[in-house]
């Protein structure tokens, strides 16, 4: 049987976060789904990702938008490093396309870090892999690196898990964020390679905890609340959002993303939050009083040093000049083929559109462009 435990905002888990099936319903022109109801392949611009990705892709993309590569320099070593492709069976692995040879996919990952010297034996060890990523997105440049697209598994999408290096989790079906409790980022590799049959080149994992520090850094940031609403899951207790334009600081940025208890459509006004603040983030970062000084330059990539956790193989500073042509309108967001939400046993989950799944993914591998949603 599964171990149970009581997640940051309140959720009790299996190991991995459970989210209760979604209401249809109407938010800024965007039907979200309720269970077993088709969902469409959303598309936003690059600039709207969700804020646990936000200071990996200012690593890896934006902050060689802002040309500050000589201070990447200076922070590089900082950065922490993770062995995310030394346990994935090579024989196994997608192999590159000729055609699409010079493109790179990137997994981006969002974990919410636990103790781990607390809970069960299986817990402990999930702890020890920062046991949920509540972000999972696929980056993929095209071959001349003059086009993005960033692809959104959402965390409880229904896959096949490969079997763990220590041979106790896996060889089953399970959401998609499972592999990351059971292997660490080699088994979502190898989860997100069998899955999509793509080769993943690089990974990038953020930590929730640092998410606060970098919006600190930045001096805050503005957000447009939609709606008035309390969170009961925030990090000192309890926190209310009135409806309107404010300043934000980490504490409350890192409060405004993660709630979707007290929303009628869940997860989707959550991904709706997240995607103002990385706007906001992005749009600070890129301000001139955030390039103009040093000293806030070097708060602001300190922070996201700190957050961040990148393969062995990255060079940022060499990704980031090859990528210093990139602008924000060549960067398109989209969400993995889904057919909806539904049941498997007593779990609520996300299935995916077979069909759908594999066509849009051979575009990927093929460095093709994307089915319009």
């Amino acid at each position: 049987m599964p171990t149970r435990q009581r997640s940051t905002d309140g959720d009790l888990t299996e190991v991995i976060d459970q989210i209760p099936a979604p209401r249809r319903q109407r938010r800024n022109g965007l039907e979200v789904p309720e269970k077993s109801t088709p969902v469409p392949k959303r598309r936003r611009r690059g600039r709207q990702i969700a804020p646990i990705v936000a200071a990996s892709l200012s690593v890896i993309v934006g902050l060689s938008l802002l040309g500050v590569s000589l201070y990447l320099h200076s922070v590089e070593s900082d950065v922490k490093r993770v062995n995310a492709f030394d346990d994935v069976p090579e024989a196994g692995r997608p192999k590159q396309v000729e055609a699409a040879k010079g493109s790179l996919n990137f997994l981006l990952l969002g974990s919410d870090s636990r103790d781990p010297n607390v809970g069960t034996e299986d817990q402990r060890a999930a702890a020890k892999n920062g046991a949920r990523t509540d972000t999972i997105i696929m980056l993929h440049l095209n071959k001349d690196h003059s086009k993005a697209q960033m692809i959104s598994i959402p965390r409880d999408t229904w896959v096949y898990v490969p079997k763990s290096k220590n041979g106790k989790y896996g060889n089953t079906n399970a959401k998609i964020n499972a592999s990351f409790a059971w292997g660490g980022a080699p088994l979502m590799v190898q989860t997100v390679e069998h899955f999509t049959g793509v080769r993943i080149n690089h990974v990038a994992l953020v930590d929730f905890a640092g998410f606060k520090e970098i919006v600190n850094a930045l001096g805050g940031v503005e957000i447009d609340v939609p709606q008035s609403f309390t969170t009961a899951y925030a990090l000192n207790g309890t926190r209310h959002f009135n409806k309107g334009l404010q300043t934000m600081d980490g504490a409350a940025a890192l409060d405004y993303a993660r709630e979707r208890h007290a929303f009628a459509d869940g997860d989707f006004a959550r991904i709706q939050h997240q995607q103002q603040v990385i706007m906001a983030i992005l749009n600070k970062a890129a301000s001139g009083g955030t390039l103009s000084s040093p000293t806030k330059l070097n708060a602001f990539l300190r922070a996201t040093a700190d957050s961040v956790t990148i393969d062995g193989t990255l060079n940022i500073v060499d990704m980031a000049m090859e990528l210093r042509g990139l602008r924000g309108d060549d960067l398109t967001f989209y969400t993995s083929p889904t057919k909806g939400t539904g049941m498997m046993g007593s779990e609520s989950v996300v299935l995916a559109d077979e069909a759908k799944v594999k066509s849009f993914y051979d575009a990927v591998r093929n460095d093709q462009p994307l089915p319009t949603p």
